[in-house]
């Protein structure tokens, strides 16, 4: 069966789901010269909605204008800036370098990629992105995959349309077989749609990884023979027929997405059956990339330049090897069919949410589809839902659950609705938070400590991974339940990284999750998904309720809060804040060290900064952590106390070691920002 006709939706929002006003808005087609063939739309594909209070954004985006302010220089009485003819080589080569080199962002790409907010010019543009394309279709056949099936979704943001096409082009370009285009989709999702094609083996025990494994067929026709990429380049092979691509899975899947950044920018996350490209696989797309659009002597960032190489590539393209796809239904089912299994009730197996009431908040991005196609057709009330509809400008809050007005919306929604439990996603769905029927937010320790202790009773004596700034009344809560506490660095590659080791190592760990949002179990393929934590909590809150057990907030009964939880940023003002940072560090663990405050002791283990715990006296702990943050320049102070005022008070001597004569000849490259007034 073609994965088409198992997915139909309609868009509709179930009554009473609380909608942002706004037109509907046409997303742009994929590249196509005149005399091509259209593209191939499968039934049930539907069109995101836009805030009319985005019309000169997107009029900026269909007359790109999408151009930074360094890259090509306005027009002179010397006359414009002539176009390369030719390869780039040179200095101009290594411009071109550097502007690849400053997309990556850890294990993703980022980049401004819409003009509108000063001071911050265009990075991520369609050029850029057709050539990311590009290399990563060579990267997968480097792989050894010579005929790739590429999957690709976007969030709502205003750049998606243009950027997916430019990428789908640049994929093409490179040699995918076929790309099927998901339109509105989660970054979970892309990585589902390898796992239920059949392309990884292992996972949750469901039967929608076997039944609709097999009923998820390719879309994708015969291909006509691809260019040569080069006269240096033999002509890579042909892809096979389209009997044989028909049922295989994907072998790589892109979601592009900027997570919870602003509206004007934009993103890509990668994926094969092995799970999300790390820092190194990223480098090297990026260099792909660099001599691709060299190679084409395509100068990125100039309009003219790119848009007269992607017109010329559009031309070329071959139609039959796209095809656009509605995923999400076929994910969706996936996620009820765990709920189902997981709450397994005997008298309502197939509607086991009848009588919740449940709200999301999906914060205008990609999740509104778990309260419409995972919830409600389960039999749950969500009709006091808020901010479903996909809107790339984010009119009502930040789409992040670490953030207080994102929490608070949740909250707000929940008592408004009355409802028993809320959920509260980001823009691409790799996080969430919960809040409970009372109205509490639970989220950072609060959700860790929920999912460790779903994990461990499934999982007596495990190992719960999380980041470096994680509370000592976490490692309480967990240690009380027979697990243990592993802390290591901040970033969720970093937390699921250092799970996936142990794993390896023979020392069980079933959760490594971030105090962000970001948590991965071993049984969903280590994979940070918000949608999977969200079914876990739901399936929790039904078995407890069914129990007569109480809410998840009674779950959390045990686990101790602090009285104050702070933190504080150190601008570095140095190219080299590195150097600098270290030297802090070390200068800061020497001080501890050396016992000038007798009520401080250095943590046993620290993975990043120095970790120090504060002896508050009558038994109370508190703790400061001083770290380095992993991309910017800046040095992080984290404090938490068990008294009021405590963590300021702790705050105020880690300024007094910053400001003091072992220091003096870094003390002007620190600037304290707020936290120098406790210093005073």
């Amino acid at each position: 069966m073609d994965i088409a006709r198992m997915t139909r939706t309609t868009g509709a929002v179930p009554a009473g789901a609380q909608r942002s006003r706004g037109a509907r808005a046409t997303a742009a087609p994929i590249l196509a010269g005149p005399s091509s063939a259209p593209l191939r739309t499968h039934p049930g594909a539907s069109r995101p909605s836009f805030h009319p209070t985005t019309l000169t954004a997107r009029k900026s985006l269909l007359i790109a204008r999408s151009t930074p302010a360094s890259s090509s220089p306005p027009a002179s009485a010397a006359g414009p800036r002539p176009l390369p003819s030719g390869p780039i080589t040179g200095a101009a080569l290594g411009d071109l370098v550097s502007r690849f080199k400053r997309l990556q962002n850890g294990s993703d790409i980022r980049g401004i990629a819409l003009e509108g907010v000063p001071d911050q010019p265009v990075t991520l543009t369609p050029g850029a992105v057709f050539f990311i394309g590009m290399a990563f279709a060579r990267w997968l056949r480097s792989k050894g995959q010579l005929a790739p099936k590429v999957s690709v979704g976007r969030d709502p943001r205003l750049s998606g349309p243009m950027l997916e096409s430019a990428f789908a082009a640049g994929l093409l370009q490179g040699g995918a077989a076929a790309v099927h285009l998901f339109g509105l989709a989660t970054t979970p999702a892309m990585f589902y749609s390898i796992v239920l094609s059949g392309g990884a083996t292992s996972g949750p025990s469901s039967p929608a990884f076997f039944t609709t494994a097999a009923s998820v067929a390719s879309a994708a026709r015969k291909a006509a023979p691809l260019p040569r990429d080069g006269d240096d380049t033999p002509p890579a092979p042909a892809p096979p027929p389209a009997a044989d691509l028909e049922g295989q899975p994907y072998t790589g899947a892109v979601m592009l997405t900027a997570s919870h950044l602003p509206w004007n920018a934009n993103g890509l996350k990668f994926f094969t059956s092995a799970g999300g490209l790390d820092k190194p696989d990223i480098a090297e797309l990026l260099q792909l990339a660099v001599q691709a659009a060299a190679q084409a002597g395509v100068a990125v960032g100039d309009p003219v330049s790119e848009q007269a190489h992607l017109l010329s590539r559009a031309l070329a393209a071959d139609p039959s090897r796209t095809a656009r796809v509605p995923f999400l239904p076929t994910y969706a089912a996936s996620l009820r069919d765990l709920i189902k299994r997981g709450v397994n009730s005997p008298a309502n197996y197939h509607f086991p949410l009848l009588g919740c009431r449940v709200v999301v908040d999906a914060g205008n991005g990609a999740g509104g589809f778990f309260a419409e196609q995972v919830l409600a057709p389960l039999g749950a009330d969500v009709s006091g839902s808020v901010f479903l509809a996909p809107d790339g400008t984010f009119p009502n809050h930040p789409p992040n659950p670490e953030h207080p007005a994102a929490m608070a919306a949740g909250a707000a929604a929940v008592r408004a609705a009355g409802a028993e439990l809320g959920i509260v996603f980001d823009t691409d769905v790799d996080r969430s938070a919960i809040v409970d029927g009372s109205g509490r937010e639970i989220n950072s320790n609060r959700f860790i400590a929920l999912m460790a202790a779903v994990v461990l009773r499934q999982h007596p004596g495990t190992t719960i991974v999380t980041d470096s700034v994680t509370s000592n009344g976490l490692t309480t809560f967990i240690e009380q339940l027979g697990g243990k506490h592993m802390r290591y660095k901040r970033g969720y590659k970093n937390v699921i990284g250092a799970g996936v080791k142990l794993n390896g190592e023979g020392v069980d760990s079933q959760l490594m999750m971030e105090t962000s949002g970001h948590g991965a179990l071993k049984e969903n393929f280590y994979l940070d998904d918000g949608a999977y934590l969200a079914v876990k909590a739901v399936i929790e809150h039904v078995r407890r309720r069914e129990e007569g057990l109480g809410g998840l907030s009674e779950l959390l009964a045990g686990l101790p809060e602090p009285a104050e939880s702070r933190e504080w940023r150190v601008k570095i003002q140095s190219p080299d804040f590195k150097a600098v940072g270290a030297q802090v560090l070390s200068a800061f663990r020497d001080f501890v060290a050396s016992g000038a405050h007798p009520d401080w002791s250095l943590e046993a283990v620290n993975h990043e900064g120095w970790r120090v715990n504060v002896d508050e006296g009558e038994g109370r702990r508190g703790w400061l952590l001083l770290r380095q943050s992993l991309h910017d320049p800046l040095l992080v102070l984290n404090v938490e106390s068990e008294v009021a005022g405590g963590a300021e008070a702790t705050a105020a001597r880690v300024v007094g070691l910053l400001r003091s004569q072992s220091l003096a000849a870094l003390a002007p490259l620190l600037n304290l920002g707020p936290l120098g007034s406790l210093g005073a």
